[in-house]
């Protein structure tokens, strides 16, 4: 935008914090891994707007919908049961899952609308073709984890395969199986209107008549397949919505060794299916058909092991050998498809203040591919043009994405062009939990070291010990930035150690 209203903000945005009166105040529910934020705007009645992002937590969280109970009553005693605008960035049951969970308490909140990205449209063609691909590779990944669940001995590398589609697959669904979509689905049906609103990047910036001090921009998902796609580096390119060949391999896999039909006939099998000893009999113990030979002690020494600890050292362990369950290795990169690829459809905000030009940003769990394809966004406003890098300069507070794992927030396109002094940031993560569900280092230390250095150390994490005391302060004072004032309140003791909530009030 051009210099004069930029310095014209400036100087507004002076005096609105000599006021110290709060632009936003956003409420983050801190259940760890899974997110949930209340934005409440004040109209110029002075009553207040009130805007939901997201309601849900991770499957393998102890006590996981007790939480969210707790995050849903806070909700209506704080909002009377009353939310103008309900987002959901995208469908993954740690965004969602409360809408399911406790759909009991929900049922009574009166919503006016909810906004959802373009990929969650049932008619758009471009995400029935993304929501084809997504129920082929769920399908196949369930096959592939329940046969490796069965299996015994796996070796080092398929076990971490096995454990890694337990967590993909924790996003998919819940405790009792529950699909993700039915939890979006409920989300959906709480909206006043008739079907919910559905976004995508580009064009004129959103308005809220009631707010004629905010806009919003809609940053993500991008339509760009490549861009769905991405992962980690530009030249790390996965196949997700061009037909699913990894989908197709893993399935056709599962099939031929699941046939239970007698007269099945595989082609690519150098013998009969009435010859030997199917694997699966053998290592469970069964000698087979030949009296002469014991196929199940044979294949014990020579291919599974172990062995009785009387045999020779050299033959008390032949697991390495095995190679039976390898060929569903291929079930981790279509895992890493299918989660890269909805976390890449998320549904990407910037709320826009006109009078100070102060930007926040949503981004849900935005990865890569979602970010890179913001770089060339342009919004016309009035005789000016916004660009992405101009809406990054001026973000005064980050709500990082995907709980701050090391291919959500890019550097270059990313923290690099957030140059506002008063930067600020909260991350929904807990690290503890991360480590639980296998995830590794979460939050990505590095991105941790470059937020703490911007910031100036105003970064707020949903495992802040600070945060479980009644009276607890973060390790910045306020004001400071871009903020006003922090709150918090701690969890109920039945629910563990931690906080329920933290309430920062911006200018």
């Amino acid at each position: 935008m051009s210099r004069k209203p930029a310095a014209t903000r400036r100087r507004r945005g002076a005096a609105a914090s000599t006021a110290r009166t709060p632009s936003v105040t956003v409420r983050h529910y801190c259940q760890g891994i899974g997110d949930c934020h209340l934005l409440t705007f004040i109209r110029p009645d002075g009553s207040p707007f009130r805007m939901l992002i997201d309601c849900g937590i991770h499957v393998s969280i102890t006590g996981g919908p007790a939480l969210v109970a707790d995050i849903v009553a806070d909700l209506k005693k704080e909002t009377g049961g009353k939310l103008d605008v309900l987002v959901i960035t995208h469908e993954h049951w740690d965004h969602v899952s409360g809408f399911l969970t406790a759909k009991d308490l929900f049922k009574d909140f009166s919503v006016g609308d909810v906004w959802m990205a373009w990929s969650e449209n049932p008619a758009d063609p471009d995400a029935m073709e993304l929501d084809k691909f997504k129920g082929q590779a769920l399908a196949a990944l369930q096959g592939a984890s329940q046969k490796l669940d069965g299996m015994q001995g796996l070796n080092p590398y398929m076990e971490r395969v096995r454990d890694g589609l337990q967590a993909v697959l924790g996003f998919q669904f819940g405790a009792a199986g529950e699909r993700v979509r039915s939890a979006r689905d409920a989300a959906a049906k709480l909206s006043a209107k008739p079907s919910p609103t559905y976004f995508e990047p580009g064009g004129a910036p959103q308005s809220i008549v009631e707010l004629p001090n905010l806009r919003i921009y809609v940053l993500g998902p991008p339509r760009d397949k490549a861009a769905l796609r991405l992962e980690e580096k530009a030249s790390e390119m996965f196949p997700l919505a061009s037909g699913g060949p990894f989908a197709r391999a893993l399935s056709s896999g599962l099939r031929m060794n699941q046939a239970d039909d007698p007269t099945y006939i595989d082609e690519l099998s150098p013998f009969e299916r009435n010859i030997g000893t199917p694997l699966s009999a053998a290592l469970n113990g069964e000698k087979g058909s030949d009296p002469a030979v014991d196929i199940g002690a044979f294949t014990r020494k020579h291919y599974s092991g172990p062995v009785s600890s009387a045999a020779p050292m050299e033959d008390r362990d032949q697991s390495w050998r095995r190679i039976d369950a390898d060929w569903m290795a291929i079930a981790a990169d279509l895992a890493l498809q299918l989660d890269r690829g909805v976390n890449n459809t998320s549904l990407v905000l910037a709320f826009e203040f006109v009078d100070s030009g102060r930007v926040f940003l949503f981004p849900g769990d935005a990865q890569i591919g979602n970010w890179l394809s913001w770089k060339d966004l342009k919004w016309p406003v009035g005789q000016a043009t916004v660009t992405t890098a101009d809406l990054l300069a001026r973000t005064v507070y980050l709500k990082v994405a995907h709980h701050g794992s090391q291919n959500a927030t890019p550097q270059k396109q990313g923290l690099d062009l957030m140059t506002s002094q008063d930067l600020s940031a909260f991350i929904p993560t807990n690290k503890l939990d991360a480590v639980k569900v296998h995830w590794g280092e979460m939050p990505y230390d590095p991105i941790l070291t470059a937020l703490e250095a911007k910031t100036k150390g105003r970064v707020i994490r949903a495992d802040d010990a600070w945060l479980a005391g009644a009276n607890g302060k973060p390790g910045f004072a306020s004001p400071s930035g871009s903020i006003l004032a922090v709150r918090s309140a701690p969890r109920d003791p039945a629910r563990g150690p931690g906080g329920l909530w933290v309430e920062v009030d911006f200018v």
